[in-house]
């Protein structure tokens, strides 16, 4: 006979999902006995399993109680050295199995909330909650990517970068971010501006996509500040023009030159793709898919590696990282 094991008390007592999240996975299920009965099972089985695999995660001792950085934590430069040491993707058998196994939980957090949407389309109420929480853990998955960038960037102070460690290491410790959370709104704001304005190319200088992005963002004061300030920066305008147009640099500055070359003035949404020579070198994000906003940054945060080490022109960071490292520098003065 199998045996099934059963939860001890400690594991019990593990927080794996928040009382918000608790409450609000009972309506759906309670929602869905009523309205659907033949999806409640598999909604309620997806959380169970979630629970369990978090229960898991989260038994593991904090980082900083392992042994992969316990004897380096009073050198706070020791330490940022540390984390760097497994960022790469390529180091991933470097990770502490507690990153690697939060990371798994973060995706099947996704995958349980999602499914949560999905069955609860025709509910507000319910659905919208479920679908910013499946948002959140995108982003979630994006500050670690910020964390570490700024934890590699010369410009952080020490005293600043052991800070950004602690949290680094706290979002592991949780599976949330607290300084991310905080600039959440801005973000999906963005998001959402980007989704209702698709790019029309047109002269291909932006202004127009700006715009009216910045007008569907309303009375953002955050996003407001950020322009101001970094409008002059030319890694931040041509990460602004990658975010704005879906394409790369590189292919940006192809389509611009083609323009120029036989004098057009302007280039429409279906002529522009007929423009390049190969496949786009992003996906197009469309249907408002959570997924395609996580792949987007990735292509964009890689081809950006890439530059980096070929010391090419264009953008070095995403519109992401070098707004969410905007935020944390002002947050550090």
């Amino acid at each position: 006979m199998v045996q099934v094991h059963a939860p001890s008390a400690h594991e019990q007592d593990l927080k794996v999902l928040s009382d918000e999240e608790e409450l609000l996975i009972g309506k759906i299920e309670e929602w869905l006995q009523e309205k659907r009965p033949q999806d409640y099972f598999l909604v309620h089985e997806r959380f169970r399993r979630l629970r369990n695999l978090g229960r898991a995660v989260f038994d593991y001792p904090s980082i900083k109680e392992t042994q992969f950085v316990r004897d380096i934590l009073v050198n706070e430069h020791q330490l940022t050295e540390s984390l760097l040491a497994f960022s790469a993707p390529s180091h991933v058998l470097r990770a502490p199995a507690k990153v690697a196994a939060l990371r798994s939980f973060l995706v099947a957090k996704f995958h349980a909330f999602s499914l949560a949407s999905r069955m609860t389309e025709k509910n507000d109420i319910l659905n919208i909650p479920a679908k910013s929480i499946s948002f959140s853990v995108i982003y979630t998955l994006m500050a670690e990517d910020v964390y570490f960038s700024c934890l590699d960037d010369p410009g952080f102070s020490n005293i600043t970068k052991s800070r950004l460690a602690n949290d680094l290491i706290a979002l592991w410790d949780s599976g949330t971010d607290q300084r991310s959370i905080k600039h959440l709104m801005a973000l999906s704001s963005l998001w959402k501006a980007r989704d209702s304005t698709p790019p029309g190319f047109g002269t291909m200088d932006g202004n127009s996509e700006l715009f009216r992005i910045s007008i569907d963002m309303g009375a953002d004061t955050e996003w407001e500040e950020f322009l101001k300030e970094e409008s002059t920066n030319d890694y931040t305008r041509w990460a602004l023009e990658e975010f704005l147009f879906g394409l790369s640099y590189e292919e940006i500055l192809q389509v611009r030159n083609r323009l120029k070359k036989y004098g057009v003035t302007c280039v429409s949404h279906e002529e522009v793709r007929s423009y390049l020579d190969s496949k786009p070198v992003y996906s197009i994000v469309e249907d408002h898919d959570p997924r395609a906003i996580y792949d987007f940054f990735i292509e964009r945060r890689d081809a950006c590696t890439l530059r980096k080490r070929v010391n090419a022109p264009g953008p070095l960071h995403t519109l992401e990282e070098i707004y969410l490292k905007y935020r944390i520098i002002l947050e550090a003065r």
